[in-house]
């Protein structure tokens, strides 16, 4: 991987660790989009806990991708200059000021195409399943579009991301995932990455109704997403995610809608998630709180495999931790799994 890429690298590697607090008699469940089970057995939250960590992980990946694409190309972001070298619409090479921040916006398993044909404002990522990162294939097109006079660096800067197949296989297990679905992405404080060090911060949104999953065993569901993503600097590039939606009752709300098993759920971001250039732009930290009528689960990110928290790990494995509480039942679960 490289150091320098503005791409959340997501490596999930081995099998996760389980271990039961309490006794537990259940078996794991199969994870069949057929199974009439609630999706309490410990297999069956372990599947989800990764689920939930894949998913929001390859969103965030292709989210930098979008970001990259529009701050490489000179036409659509609005940049008068470059320090370095850039191709409009190529994603290569920038050196950028304000500190000497060093990008590299290539997509390394992608080509990135622009389209102004017929009042069109469309740059084209399309994935071409080289397994360059060394843990996932991707394949599929997102097609950024943003409207006629509007440049990605100004205040409130607004495009709508539009996901077709994109497929993602892992590399260690061969589990997919094929997304489709809208979102909106907004450029809340404007400014482009180049410029970060001597702007401060920068800060986007983005906001999803419905973006569907399928997952590997023929599950189709309807994911909800509402992030922020703040992007600062120190001793490279840092973005902290946490969740702007709320449901009446509970705030911080990332992500919701039903899980693989047909269970209704939405996640919490309890402690923000950072992502540090310093660590190969990996997801060093953070906690989210996933909750369900039959059971509360909390996952926390940056531990080694102890669960205990660590350093930037190199070339080595980050490791989630899950713990969950059946409810009603008094009865405790921990997970470990890398990430």
């Amino acid at each position: 991987m490289k150091a320098s890429k503005i791409l959340l690298a997501t490596v999930i590697t081995a099998t996760g660790l389980i271990v039961a607090c309490t006794k537990n008699n259940s078996t794991g469940g199969s994870g069949n989009s057929g199974s009439n089970s609630n999706g309490t057995t410990a297999a069956e939250v372990q599947t989800q806990s990764d689920d939930i960590t894949q998913v929001s992980n390859e969103m965030d990946a292709m989210t930098s991708d979008v970001n990259n694409s529009l701050n490489a190309s000179t036409t659509f972001s609005g940049a008068t200059s470059f320090s370095g070298s850039a191709a409009d619409g190529k994603g290569v090479v920038t050196e950028g000021g304000g500190g000497g921040i060093i990008l590299d916006l290539s997509i390394c398993d992608a080509t990135v195409t622009t389209d102004t044909s017929n009042g069109l404002r469309q740059i084209i990522i399309t994935y071409d399943g080289k397994n360059c990162w060394g843990n996932r294939i991707r394949t599929g097109v997102v097609v950024i579009s943003i409207p006629v006079g509007e440049r990605w660096r100004d205040t409130g800067a607004v495009v709508t991301v539009s996901i077709q197949n994109l497929k993602i296989t892992r590399v260690r297990d061969n589990k997919t995932i094929t997304l489709n679905g809208t979102y909106t992405y907004t450029n809340v404080t404007g400014g482009l990455l180049k410029d970060l060090a001597t702007l401060g911060t920068i800060t986007h949104t983005i906001s999803a109704d419905s973006v569907t999953i399928q997952f590997a065993d023929s599950a189709t569901r309807i994911w909800s997403v509402a992030k922020q993503r703040v992007f600062t600097y120190n001793d490279g590039i840092v973005i902290t995610t946490t969740g702007t939606h709320s449901d009446g009752t509970n705030n911080d709300v990332a992500i919701w809608g039903t899980n693989r098993y047909g269970n209704s759920f939405e996640t919490l971001i309890t402690q923000p998630m950072v992502i540090a250039q310093s660590c190969d732009f990996r997801l060093i930290s953070g906690q989210t709180e996933t909750i369900r009528p039959a059971l509360t689960l909390t996952i926390t990110y940056g531990l080694d495999s102890n669960g205990d928290p660590t350093g930037c790990p190199g070339n080595g494995y980050y490791y989630f931790k899950a713990v969950w509480v059946l409810n009603g039942s008094g009865k405790t679960y921990t997970y470990i799994a890398p990430y």
